[in-house]
């Protein structure tokens, strides 16, 4: 028994809704919402983020976001009565005092909300030879930012990860061997690696809140779907992340359908590449974005621009958004993505366009802000603040590439 909702029947038709008009008629194309933090892929590029705040959510049947207006002076094409600000760009100390230069390249990224009613947006570095990590943005309950601080350093290609229930961070090395990384998001405590969690190209993780099971995708052309089982508790009574099962999927409907999962003989993947010693398991293509909401993992696979749903209480898998049958779609080369409060799936794109992308409960597909003038840069680390009325988000490449 699912113990955490408190109604059932509507997250029933919430999935119904996203099943029937996303996957089955994808004919409707509106308009957008969305913001987010600056950052570069280095050489001395800068580039900009941005906040973009507006009304909160309608928990049902609200309307579309609206057309994209002329370009704002962040260079940020938005909806009517949205605004955006830039918070970071790499290179700079985004607050004064705290000695922090924001880090190059940023990736994924989360908000948590802080006791005195502020909030922390963490975002990871995608920068290799161990000069990535983490860094964290500290806000008041106003919004305005007070702090920056490094959360992890010293890893290598951090790509994107996932939130924990716990309120922790888990950060992704997309390295063939890379690990995925616990971090404190007020930093109050020393980073943990997770070798449990396997050693391979990891790009995200998404946390199901019941179980503590977590959820992780990998960047490869033939990389697999995996989750991770935890053994017990820890002593302060959280998920041990330490020690437990890897197991990796294999679809056995064919393309959709049901899902077996087979333990991983060796998650250290010493002798034989993690994704390669289940033969049975079923490949994906280039698995990226994770978000866990209400019983349902989102995955995003980049090269076929597809968008999954895996329904953990059914065990079976679905393709939700499909770009590849679409003659024109409005969204392609899906990446990093999230859940906002009304159960839209926000969703960045890896180039093409830069947009952020809504594919919403009413079953449209919104572009909801484009970053103008980036054209070599991706869209990275969408990320709603506690109150869903602002949303964050990086330009990783900046206007320079």
């Amino acid at each position: 028994m699912r113990t955490e909702f408190k109604n059932v029947a509507v997250d029933e038709t919430r999935r119904m809704l996203l099943r029937t008009s996303l996957f089955g008629a994808l004919a409707t194309f509106v308009g957008g919402n969305v913001a987010g933090c600056g950052g570069s892929s280095g050489g001395g590029s800068k580039s900009g983020g941005a906040i973009i705040t507006g009304g909160t959510p309608s928990p049902t049947g609200a309307q579309p976001f609206g057309p994209l207006q002329a370009a704002d002076a962040n260079g940020l094409r938005l909806p009517a009565g949205f605004t955006s600000r830039i918070v970071a760009r790499s290179g700079t100390t985004p607050a004064p005092g705290s000695g922090y230069s924001w880090h190059a390249a940023p990736d994924g990224g989360a908000s948590f909300a802080a006791p005195d009613g502020g909030w922390i947006y963490v975002s990871n570095s995608e920068v290799s030879n161990r000069q990535g990590g983490v860094g964290a943005l500290r806000f008041d309950a106003s919004g305005q930012l007070i702090d920056a601080y490094s959360i992890l350093d010293g890893t290598s290609r951090n790509c994107a990860g996932g939130p924990t229930p716990w309120g922790t961070w888990l950060s992704c090395e997309e390295t063939d061997d890379g690990n995925v990384w616990e971090c404190d998001p007020f930093g109050g405590f020393i980073p943990a690696r997770l070798p449990a969690l396997g050693a391979y190209n990891h790009e995200a993780a998404a946390v199901d809140p019941d179980s503590g099971t977590v959820y992780l995708s990998e960047d490869k052309g033939d990389g697999r779907f995996y989750r991770f089982i935890p053994d017990g508790l820890t002593l302060d009574g959280r998920p041990d992340l330490t020690t437990g099962v890897l197991q990796v999927a294999e679809v056995i409907d064919g393309e959709e359908g049901r899902v077996r999962w087979h333990d991983v003989p060796d998650p250290s993947g010493a002798m034989v590449a993690t994704r390669a010693q289940v033969a049975a398991s079923t490949p994906f293509n280039r698995g990226e974005g994770l978000w866990y909401d209400s019983g349902i993992v989102y995955m995003a696979t980049t090269a076929d621009n597809r968008i999954w749903a895996y329904d953990v209480p059914s065990g079976e898998i679905t393709v939700l958004y499909d770009g590849e049958a679409l003659a024109d779609p409005v969204l392609r080369k899906v990446d990093n993505l999230t859940v906002s409060p009304r159960g839209d799936i926000f969703v960045a794109e890896d180039g093409d366009d830069m947009q952020l992308v809504a594919l919403t409960v009413n079953g449209d597909i919104e572009p909801v802000v484009q970053v103008v003038g980036h054209d070599d840069s991706e869209v990275t680390g969408p990320a709603f603040d506690p109150s869903g009325t602002r949303l964050y988000f990086s330009s990783q490449k900046g206007a320079t590439g």
